[in-house]
């Protein structure tokens, strides 16, 4: 079939090489957009520029500064009393999935919905965050590689959301965090195994990475320790031999690919940390040691304070083995994000978007504030952060010329109110303009 097709597309394509060549039409010149507001955080420093101004064209950043000229027959969006900031790149999210304030229903529900409704719910997950002012998300597990389609559906301009970087499935241990725990044998068919992220020993673990890489992975993401929302796993427990985390951090690096390790237990995380894992998911239990070996390897933290806040700090019906996890990581995790943050260990943002809903990312900002006793600009500096974290520092985190225009906007001085973050009232991403709220 695939040689029949190639031969009947021999004639179309020989038609086209007629010896009239047609006239070379002229390139049209590439759209210049001009981004006017009262303030603008660039991201480079803890300071506001007065009448920010950025210049987009051909979808990039040309200029950035204060009471800059429009070039001649631009189009001018003139935000007012706003300050425009670099799109929120969000790097821990699950845009496959929500949970609900009843973990029962919610359970029930998911179970009910096939891999196509999931792939179409996703769809409105990602615009939601998309309308939220996150312009890239880094994507840290979904099942049956709905994120790659995702991924890819947004890429090809069919459907409204952030740029992914995706992780397919999460690599674990039989019985771990990423494996389906807490139920009946075989209610749900046979065992879990390597096409659902699961794996064992060193060569497993290798095989694992291959695997997602080969089905559309950008990033290898491990549960190095028990979790939160499982039901089998105590929250602070390693789960991986050194060997395993060894050899998984060792074949993603090999192959090019970042690594991210869920871990909130102390000695898990120094397990993946030893191993040279790029960031720390959570860290609710982070002693001095594992903190200061971050310090000195250079290894991000992704707090999530936001999963932390909605586990632990509101009310949700979980069963009695889930909730007192979720008391337990919340009574922890301040402290430990303190810690880290006064030794000097990067913070990058993360929020675990879907364990709270989709579009709420900015509410990390205050958190981060409130929690981690980290300054405004300093909290919104954790996007650059994320930036390098994800390897696309050369095209996204800061408002600075030759970068992707990822830009939003947010009412009023952002320093006197990181709050505003969760109001965004202008949304561009890659030049094109996806919101704005101030339209005439």
């Amino acid at each position: 079939m695939r040689r029949w097709i190639f031969a009947a597309a021999w004639p179309l394509a020989l038609a086209g090489r007629a010896d009239a060549q047609p006239s070379p039409q002229p390139s049209a010149s590439p759209e210049v957009t001009v981004l006017k507001a009262a303030r603008l955080f660039d991201g480079t420093k803890d300071s506001l520029v007065a009448n920010g101004v950025v210049v987009v064209e051909g979808g990039r950043i040309k200029a950035v500064g204060s009471g800059l000229a429009a070039p001649a027959g631009a189009t001018v969006i003139d935000l007012g009393d706003a300050t425009l900031l670099p799109g929120i790149i969000d790097a821990h999210v699950h845009l496959t999935g929500e949970s609900s304030d009843d973990w029962y229903k919610g359970a029930v529900e998911s179970l009910r919905r096939g891999v196509p409704e999931q792939a179409i719910r996703s769809t409105e997950y990602a615009q939601r965050t998309l309308m939220a002012g996150v312009t890239t998300v880094r994507n840290v597990g979904a099942s049956d590689f709905v994120d790659v389609g995702l991924r890819n559906a947004i890429n090809a301009g069919v459907v409204p959301g952030p740029r992914m970087l995706i992780a397919g499935n999460s690599l674990g241990a039989r019985g771990g965090h990423c494996d389906e725990t807490g139920f009946p044998y075989l209610l749900f068919g046979r065992e879990t195994g390597l096409a659902q992220g699961i794996a064992a020993g060193a060569d497993g673990f290798r095989d694992a990475v291959r695997f997602a890489i080969k089905y559309g992975a950008d990033v290898i993401k491990v549960c190095a320790t028990g979790g939160v929302l499982s039901l089998g796993d105590a929250v602070d427990t390693p789960q991986l031999a050194q060997a395993e985390m060894d050899a998984l951090v060792d074949e993603a690096h090999r192959l090019g690919h970042k690594t991210a390790a869920h871990a909130h237990g102390a000695t898990g995380a120094k397990v993946a940390i030893r191993a040279g894992i790029d960031s720390i998911e959570h860290g609710s239990f982070l002693d001095d040691e594992a903190v200061r070996m971050m310090k000195e390897k250079g290894t991000y933290l992704v707090p999530t304070a936001m999963a932390v806040d909605y586990t632990a700090r509101r009310p949700r019906n979980y069963p009695p083995e889930i909730a007192a996890k979720a008391k337990a990581a919340g009574d922890s995790h301040t402290a430990a994000l303190k810690r880290a943050v006064g030794a000097g260990v990067k913070i990058a943002f993360g929020t675990d978007s879907a364990v709270s809903p989709h579009g709420r990312n900015a509410e990390e900002f205050g958190l981060l504030v409130q929690y981690g006793g980290l300054s405004p600009a300093a909290a919104l500096r954790t996007v650059a952060a994320s930036a390098v974290l994800l390897g696309i520092e050369k095209d996204a985190g800061t408002l600075e010329p030759g970068k992707q225009a990822d830009v939003i906007a947010v009412p009023g001085d952002v320093l006197a109110d990181v709050r505003a973050t969760e109001k965004v009232l202008f949304v561009m991403k890659g030049g094109k303009v996806y919101r704005n709220d101030r339209a005439r």
